[in-house]
């Protein structure tokens, strides 16, 4: 009875370890594959320049989707295309894996007090947090926002408005049209206050 309830004991632990050991495989394989991305968006997902997204604490599920979007054509970057175009399914699910883990650093933007307060007000308004859930920390497909790059969030928010960028399933293109050029720049700089 003893080696029974032994044996049982050790295939439910190896159960459990299981997933952890090919999640690590999947970062480890990841982090391979995102250094072809650090020359943009950092070694370790915080972006080397604020025109590019930071995607370190990002949610995986994300980074992937908008991996295949571009990689697809349902998005369109002339860097981020043709980059999306040579990796697999498991490579981007790997590269989407290694960001997710990475810690998110601060953003060095010196913003706006007034603005961040109105930007608050806005996203309140809006009910921005519906969707990117309190304190923007986003979930699944909805992205992360807090703490993002001031010039690559006004760059969003304009393509959205612009219609140049689509692939939301109509949510941010419709807030967008509600939004005035200070309205994003106030935005912008409360997400990029968000810690």
């Amino acid at each position: 009875m003893k080696t029974y309830s032994f044996l049982l004991s050790l295939a439910v632990a190896c159960t459990f370890l299981t997933p952890s050991s090919s999640r690590a495989q999947d970062i480890a394989a990841g982090k391979a594959k995102a250094a072809l991305c650090a020359a943009c968006h950092g070694e370790d997902g915080n972006a080397v320049a604020p025109i590019f997204p930071n995607l370190a604490g990002q949610s995986w599920r994300y980074i992937y989707i908008q991996l295949k979007d571009y990689k697809e054509g349902r998005r369109h970057n002339d860097i981020m295309s043709p980059m999306a175009a040579t990796l697999s399914r498991e490579d981007m699910i790997n590269v989407a894996n290694y960001f997710a883990a990475q810690p998110a650093k601060a953003n060095p933007f010196v913003t706006d007090e007034t603005k961040v307060q109105l930007g608050k007000a806005k996203a309140d308004e809006t009910l921005c947090a519906m969707c990117h859930l309190g304190g923007f920390s986003g979930q699944n497909e909805i992205p992360r926002v807090a703490g993002q790059q001031y010039d690559y969030v006004m760059t969003q928010l304009r393509n959205f408005k612009a219609r140049t960028r689509t692939n939301d399933a109509g949510n941010m293109t419709s807030v967008a049209q509600t939004l005035s050029e200070k309205d994003m720049e106030n935005l912008a700089h409360y997400i990029a206050s968000l810690r």
